[in-house]
């Protein structure tokens, strides 16, 4: 996209990030985990390397929800109704948008649609913000933008128009940070964030426990879990550390063995049952079939009188030892 030079707005905006270097740099610092993890999803997209940098507008890389008082959530800040028609699952339980490996290739496939059908990526960008219906609008009405100005100059709110310009002034910096007096952090190997498969569910303290890092720092990282327990059938997958991931991985054969055994460990402590949050389109005799146990057994445990079943209804799936 655009360079820093092609537009005022960009300089003036890259130069407000940049007025106090050492704070920029500890910012981007804080940021570096979750950006480059964006950074290794963008790649497996035709996306424009800027979009990357599109969580520093958003939220400055924050995956964790934002008040009461505003409706959208996560890095990517997007709104119940959006995070529905890309297929992200909201409910009391599990927040899709939270979830930040779930909610990077929602949107890099949203931002790959918007350009196969503006064919510009600054569009892209305002459908992003204002959204596609009223970019559809515009176009019908005014035509595609010209290559000048770089801002296209649309009948937009002040917002949309600021968006572009803090996308094209992030990516300047990282471009050429010299030219703001400013140094990039890197990232060390161990500091990367790993998608980390777990094969059952269990509570956030057991998880913490397995990666030998505090609950509220894996809490933290997975936000999507909105209770005290990390629910496989919602996301089958923490996101963690790369140091800690690999710790969790060689924890998990060790819990496998303990339920295999009877569920219990060295002290004989019980297990929890395991559980599965219910999906749109799921039965109960496919969940029956995916857990190896009888549809009357699921019908019992969860005191159910037929097989009428609700997406985001939490159901136990096996028995407790």
């Amino acid at each position: 996209m655009a360079d820093c030079d092609a537009d005022p707005a960009i300089m003036a905006w890259a130069s407000r990030y940049t007025r106090n270097p050492k704070q920029f740099e500890s910012q981007l610092r804080s940021a570096l985990p979750h950006l480059a993890y964006v950074q290794q999803v963008a790649g497996q997209y035709d996306v424009a390397g800027e979009f990357v940098l599109l969580p520093w507008v958003e939220s400055h890389f924050h995956p964790a929800p934002t008040g009461k008082r505003h409706r959208s959530a996560g890095m990517w800040q997007l709104m119940p109704v959006t995070a529905g028609a890309m297929g992200l699952r909201v409910d009391r339980q599990y927040d899709g948008r939270l979830d930040v490996p779930a909610a990077t290739h929602a949107v890099m496939k949203l931002l790959e649609r918007y350009h196969d059908q503006f064919h510009d990526w600054r569009v892209a960008d305002y459908a992003y913000n204002a959204g596609e219906f009223s970019v559809r609008r515009i176009v019908r009405s005014h035509g595609m933008p010209a290559e000048r100005p770089v801002i296209p100059d649309w009948p937009v709110r002040k917002v949309t128009r600021e968006h572009l310009a803090k996308l094209l002034a992030i990516a300047c910096v990282v471009r050429e940070p010299a030219r703001f007096h400013v140094s990039l952090p890197s990232l060390p190997d161990q500091e990367h964030l790993v998608k980390t498969a777990i094969s059952h569910s269990m509570p956030i303290t057991q998880a913490a426990d397995h990666a030998g890092m505090p609950a509220d720092a894996l809490k933290q990282l997975n936000p999507a879990f909105r209770g005290s327990t990390i629910d496989a059938g919602a996301a089958s997958y923490l996101l963690l550390p790369a140091s800690h991931a690999k710790q969790f991985r060689e924890a998990m054969p060790a819990q496998a063995s303990d339920v295999s055994s009877g569920g219990k460990g060295p002290a004989g402590a019980q297990t929890a049952p395991r559980t599965h949050t219910v999906k749109r389109g799921d039965s109960l005799w496919q969940i029956a079939r995916d857990y190896a146990v009888g549809v009357g057994q699921l019908q019992r445990w969860n005191r159910l009188q037929g097989q009428a079943l609700k997406p985001g209804q939490v159901l136990q799936v096996s028995a407790a030892n």
